[in-house]
């Protein structure tokens, strides 16, 4: 369902808190109290996985985003809010070996705000827009230290692939990591969603796709996105993870030698705590598929290898 509003409105929250319920999770879970209390029955099947709402699951060190407790969210240092915990979330900034200096990234899923955060930490010049469909989520914001709305950063309210097919945003990146309780929306599969994220992008732009699952449930993006991305696809797979990231180019992909790739590569390893450089290798060496020939992007089938493991969790190795 389409929520067309900005932002969801910050309505006071009742909030439940209680030790975790789920053996292999310790902690506190806390949650906003559903309309009429929260029961023994929404207790039940907080536990089994129904509830149908995200909570938070508070840890000695981090605070968690979970809408079932077989399946990580989002994650965030409590210590430092801005860190990226996930291996996953720190691979999909790769975006800036390929796009250097993004004036604008969109990002369908907003999550515990962990890549948006990190984005408006350390590009200051960048504008970050993040489309997310559940308003219990956004209702979360404040308990991840995610920022109030400005001239850089804003929250929309909406379904993703309705926003997509209607904006007039031009960005230079299209993040996409939007799960619900059993995975990828079904909406962002679609061959029209990567129509709309390739013709929203401005020239020499991209998009990341996180994917996660078994491959009879992200084929159908990977073969969407061969056809609507006309400079080719690339699959990355996440080492220690099950996730695949899936970039889509709406032209061939312009980049310098490989020597300045790998200067600038290391140039943001030290300005950033994220080894670019492992990552641009990693980058050469996944499968590159359409736009033709390319000499810096490899053609191997790594990226397949990660189709059969399902990811259940975020955390590094």
């Amino acid at each position: 369902m389409s929520k067309r509003s900005r932002s969801a409105p910050d309505a006071p929250a009742v909030w439940v808190e209680m030790p975790s319920p789920f053996s292999v999770e310790p902690g506190h879970v806390r949650l906003r109290a559903p309309a009429g209390g929260f029961t023994r029955e929404h207790l039940d099947r907080l536990r089994n996985g129904s509830l149908g709402q995200p909570f938070i699951l508070e840890r000695e060190d981090s605070r968690v985003l979970f809408f079932t407790a077989d399946a990580v969210q989002s994650a965030m240092s409590t210590g430092d809010p801005n860190e990226l915990l996930c291996t996953y979330t720190r691979k999909m900034m790769s975006f800036l070996l390929l796009v250097p200096e993004p004036q604008h990234v969109l990002m369908i899923g907003l999550g515990g705000g962990s890549i948006a955060k990190f984005c408006l930490h350390h590009l200051p010049r960048t504008r970050f827009t993040a489309v997310e469909i559940d308003a219990e989520v956004i209702a979360m914001r404040r308990e991840f230290a995610i920022p109030d709305d400005d001239e850089r950063f804003e929250v929309v309210h909406d379904d993703g692939a309705d926003f997509l097919a209607r904006t007039t945003l031009r960005p230079d990146v299209v993040l996409v990591d939007a799960f619900d309780e059993i995975g990828v929306a079904p909406s962002l599969a679609s061959l029209e969603f990567h129509l709309s994220v390739s013709r929203v992008l401005r020239p020499g732009g991209l998009m990341i796709m996180n994917l996660s699952g078994y491959r009879s449930r992200y084929a159908i993006h990977v073969n969407s996105a061969r056809t609507a991305f006309a400079g080719g696809t690339l699959l990355v797979p996440v080492e220690g993870e099950g996730n695949l990231l899936l970039f889509g180019f709406p032209s061939p992909p312009d980049l310098p030698p490989l020597a300045q790739l790998e200067a600038h590569a290391a140039r943001l390893s030290s300005e950033m705590p994220i080894d670019f450089r492992r990552y641009l290798r990693r980058i050469r060496a996944s499968k590159y598929v359409g736009g033709g020939a390319h000499p810096l992007l490899g053609g191997t089938t790594a990226g397949e290898a990660a189709a059969d493991r399902v990811s259940r969790s975020c955390w590094p190795p």
